[in-house]
């Protein structure tokens, strides 16, 4: 019998009043994984009305400490629990079992401590005056929770940017509604099992499945009693969101798209920038926000680097999640790769020089029907390329010579979009400088995806509205009540 995944509201394991499910199928393999009960108007309002509940019960009336005691435990149930999340993760992703296991489950859990701890640990304003009658008056800020939050996740690191949400929004005391991707329903549903298991108050967390439009985002999004939506995902879809929200004006949180450079210098540690450069391209089939697409390269160092960036690309072998010689899993969705090839059909019309890849992989019997796709770099596009400008989301990059600071600076700032980039130099000077000067949220130097949780998380431009991380998060996931008191 074709397992079934239900929506999590106040507590239960909920089916779609409407009766409508769609199906959840493996990237590997095009296998049915399960078939998904779509949230309709009924199960959302049941949702939001939970949440609110929830904010006016036991879930309201918690310390800090005991909130954040919750949310250890919360932690320690999906580390008890990690082959159970590890096994829903690569079914609906098809990433390597090596890359889920060292990075999506143990971020997830340990987001869930992250905040804890900083909420734990957050201070607020304290001000003392004179007041106009030459007595003395306090000021104080007290941090109050936002009210029920809508949490709208992605599917490219389904489990840990889900919790890089749900973790510091509980931690300031809201309550949540998560409508994960259609295309990854499976480990959102799990943690309400975990949620349940260690006595978190029915509605605090809740999960509502189904789609954008005329669907559980679009009724999520527009419900008013919802007090704020945060998401992550593509631009297009954003902007949905935010006039959604302008409606009752929702505070909003988005981590949008982007066409992320990498500036590499002819003084770098080469072998350093071919692996940092690597990972940033190729790394989950090219499905990482924070992936470069976009690599410049001083002239001298230009031949070189393709061709061993293109021998990197070639080396890559796709294969099942459980593979340990697999290099690369599939993309998300057989549609998904639709619109990654035709950005490679359009490369090549274009005249590209077609490095490395281009095309799909030969696959043996059993995996000819999942959506694979060759790793792939590209030279001798104009800027002006769709390739080189629109965020294409797949295991590719264009790589392109260039000849001095100030042009290569302008080449990577030449984009509707701003979330990160990387420099590649052994300059300390050049380093700082040309870091400062790129329109991004995120620039790494010598490296990439090294981050330390308590920093901003966020992108510019057409990348993004607002900062997640440490204190940042709490800004954004509760209100400040000033309180001033004449003595």
């Amino acid at each position: 019998m074709t397992a079934e995944t239900l929506n999590f509201i106040d507590g239960r394991f909920v089916p779609s009043s409407s009766g409508r499910l769609f199906e959840n199928r493996s990237p590997v393999d095009h296998a049915l994984i399960s078939r998904v009960h779509e949230a309709g108007r009924p199960e959302v309002d049941a949702a939001v009305a939970a949440a609110r509940a929830a904010l006016a019960g036991p879930w309201g009336r918690l310390s800090v400490q005991e909130r954040a005691a919750m949310l250890y435990a919360v932690a320690d149930e999906i580390n008890r629990r990690f082959d159970d999340f590890l096994q829903a993760e690569v079914a609906d992703t098809g990433k390597p079992i090596a890359l889920a296991s060292h990075l999506d489950i143990p971020r997830g859990a340990a987001n869930f401590k992250i905040f804890a701890d900083t909420v734990k640990s957050a201070s607020a304003e304290f001000f003392e005056m004179t007041t106009p009658d030459g007595r003395t008056a306090l000021n104080y800020a007290l941090r109050r929770p936002k009210g029920v939050v809508a949490v709208i996740c992605p599917w490219n690191l389904p489990l840990l940017l889900m919790t890089w949400k749900v973790g510091p929004a509980l931690a300031c005391g809201n309550a949540v509604v998560v409508k994960p991707s259609e295309e990854t329903p499976s480990t959102a549903t799990l943690l309400g099992e975990v949620m349940n298991a260690v006595g978190v108050p029915s509605g605090v967390y809740n999960v509502v499945h189904g789609f954008g439009p005329n669907s559980a985002g679009e009724f999520l999004t527009r419900h008013p009693d919802v007090n704020a939506i945060t998401f992550t995902g593509e631009t297009a879809t954003g902007t949905k969101i935010l006039e959604a929200a302008a409606g009752g004006i929702k505070a909003t949180s988005m981590e949008l798209g982007g066409k992320n450079p990498s500036i590499v210098f002819a003084d770098c540690d080469l072998d350093n920038a071919l692996e940092v450069t690597s990972r940033a391209v190729f790394a989950n089939c090219g499905q990482v926000c924070l992936g470069t697409e976009r690599v410049y390269v001083e002239r001298p160092l230009f031949e070189t680097f393709v061709q061993r960036l293109g021998e990197i690309a070639r080396a890559m072998k796709p294969g099942r999640p459980d593979d340990a010689g697999s290099g690369i899993g599939p993309l998300i969705s057989l549609g998904h790769r639709d619109k990654v090839l035709s950005y490679y059909a359009r490369a090549k019309e274009e005249g590209a020089t077609i490095v490395a890849g281009g095309g799909i992989p030969q696959m043996p019997a059993g995996l000819a029907e999942g959506a694979w796709i060759e790793p792939t770099v590209w030279t001798g596009l104009p800027e002006t390329s769709a390739v080189v400008r629109e965020e294409i989301f797949g295991p590719c990059c264009h790589v392109t010579p260039f000849d001095s600071e100030d042009e290569v600076v302008a080449l990577a700032n030449d984009t509707q979009y701003g979330l990160a980039a990387s420099v590649h130099t052994r300059d300390l000077q050049r380093a700082h400088r040309v870091a400062a000067r790129l329109d991004v949220g995120l620039c790494w130097v010598n490296a990439w995806f090294l981050r330390d949780l308590r920093t901003p998380f966020g992108g510019a431009k057409m990348s993004g509205i607002g900062r997640e991380g440490g204190l940042h998060s709490l800004e954004f996931y509760t209100e400040l009540r000033n309180v001033c008191v004449k003595l």
